[in-house]
């Protein structure tokens, strides 16, 4: 690590602790609770509102990881309730880049959320067409892991093609992999100008020779639906369906909602929503409505 990204990192970490210390719980809709050591949120407070895992923001606190996400530091800035100003600087001292204009950046709706929230046993998330992921509900962390939405897993893409958990599972890799080249080209094609996702692209080309070769050979597809099966350590092997489903906004966004496959996957699917929500509530995690 370079000594300007290690004072970057050091900065964000200094930055967060500060702007969490300056909030009450009351501040965001939680109840005040006991006596505190310490003045402003906890970090697993800040973890849950900003629907991150809650050892990937300890781990961001301590400059442990490597550049967030913009769509993570845009749900850190709303639970921290962070002025303009301090987005920007959020931005640019996490990224090395000013925030894309309050118009153009993708929102997640309170709807969609709860929405999102209104599918317990259904892992589903939002996409942006950079295949960023906006938003996820409970039962997405039970089957792709807490840290889905954040770190290398806040993109789909590089959560396929870089070697990660989400990459890991899929018993289909090689098929879901080139169907998201081919999304990704697609979205290219309507979004020409975009720098960021062009920068995807780039990124993977120069990481992935699978990635180029796919890419290279112009495959196009739209993924709206489809069946694949994974492999969880926690219960085995199981076929699921997924659909993507257009949302409203103007952004270019979906909702990808996966279903059980067959009884066997229904089964599974519920062991780990019920497994993941007790696990929660045992570390004292409760549900936050931002």
């Amino acid at each position: 690590m370079t000594g300007r990204r290690a004072g970057g990192q050091a900065e964000l970490a200094q930055f967060l602790r500060a702007m969490r210390s300056r909030l009450a719980p009351e501040d965001v809709g939680l109840p005040a609770g006991g006596r505190r050591r310490t003045p402003g949120l906890r970090r697993q407070e800040v973890a849950q509102l900003a629907a991150v895992s809650i050892d990937w923001y300890i781990r961001l606190e301590q400059g442990r990881v490597g550049t967030p996400g913009a769509a993570v530091l845009d749900a850190l800035a709303r639970a921290l309730r962070l002025s303009p100003a301090e987005l920007r600087h959020l931005h640019l001292i996490g990224r090395g880049e000013v925030p894309l204009p309050a118009h153009d950046r993708p929102l997640v709706g309170g709807s969609l959320r709860a929405l999102l929230d209104g599918m317990p046993l259904l892992p589903a998330y939002v996409l942006d067409f950079r295949l960023d992921v906006l938003a996820h509900n409970a039962a997405a962390a039970a089957l792709f892991g807490d840290d889905f939405g954040t770190a290398g897993a806040d993109n789909l893409a590089r959560a396929l093609f870089l070697p990660t958990p989400v990459r890991a599972m899929q018993l289909d890799w090689a098929r879901v992999a080139r169907e998201t080249v081919g999304n990704l080209r697609a979205n290219l094609a309507r979004h020409p100008d975009d720098r960021r996702l062009r920068e995807l692209i780039a990124e993977l080309r120069s990481a992935s020779a699978d990635f180029t070769t796919w890419w290279d050979d112009h495959t196009v597809r739209e993924r709206d639906h489809g069946t694949k099966r994974v492999r969880h350590p926690a219960v085995g092997e199981l076929t699921v369906n997924y659909d993507a489903l257009a949302t409203p906004g103007g952004f270019d966004q979906c909702l990808i909602a996966v279903t059980p496959a067959d009884p066997a996957a229904e089964r599974a699917l519920r062991t780990l929503v019920s497994g993941h929500a007790a696990a929660r509530a045992s570390a004292g995690v409760r549900p936050i409505v931002a």
